[in-house]
């Protein structure tokens, strides 16, 4: 703690901040790093999953393949991105995107905690981890430890050590969280999301980075 000046920002303020070079490095959302000119990836940790991260959706009121309108949600383009990407790459949807919160569609993008006990009250629930694994045979990286220059050594081997710690102790924080109607904390933590940034991660990186440059 004594080596660094920490904030806590969401996951969009996280990108803005290094990309305006207001830090030197975040956790950053991964469609963010098509924004960074140059950047570096840092640790051997990432927030991830091997596949299903229960806690990124599509939820819909309809069939994923008669779904004509999405709304994205404001809090994530890297999840935004992965949901274009699907229904472009794997169901083959053309559709339209919602952003008047007055407009109903037929389905939303959902990610986080307000994600926490809702599948069992919408009709047709996606996991967007669990579709990307089945669409690639890849885990996939929501985000990663990315600074704007390259860091002291130094540092990021204590920056390292120190999320290897956090990551052998992550069910620590559990204690005290509100409770949600079927959902598990500790399965969440230790069964859906992954923290360790592999070579498999690091390639379905690169992929999605490809797939959402051809979104536009």
């Amino acid at each position: 703690m004594d080596q660094i000046d920490l904030s806590v920002d969401y996951p969009s303020a996280c990108a803005q901040k290094v990309i305006d070079d207001e830090a030197d490095m975040g956790i950053i959302p991964t469609a963010a790093l098509l924004s960074l000119p140059e950047y570096y990836i840092n640790t051997d940790f990432c927030i991830g999953t091997e596949g299903a991260v229960d806690s990124v959706f599509i939820f819909s009121n309809k069939p994923i393949t008669e779904v004509e309108t999405l709304r994205l949600d404001k809090q994530s383009r890297t999840s935004n991105g992965l949901a274009r990407v699907l229904l472009k790459n794997y169901w083959k949807r053309e559709v339209q995107l919602i952003t008047d919160d007055s407009v109903e569609p037929d389905a939303y993008v959902l990610i986080g905690d307000r994600t926490f006990g809702k599948k069992n009250t919408v009709p047709y629930v996606y996991d967007l981890g669990k579709e990307w694994f089945d669409f690639t045979g890849l885990p996939f990286a929501f985000a990663l430890w990315v600074s704007n220059k390259k860091l002291p050594e130094s540092f990021v081997k204590d920056f390292n050590d120190a999320l290897a710690y956090g990551v052998a102790h992550a069910t620590d924080v559990i204690t005290g969280l509100p409770e949600f109607e079927g959902f598990d904390y500790t399965k969440y933590l230790t069964a859906h999301l992954d923290f360790h940034l592999t070579d498999q991660k690091r390639e379905a990186v690169q992929r999605y980075l490809g797939y959402l440059k051809d979104l536009d």
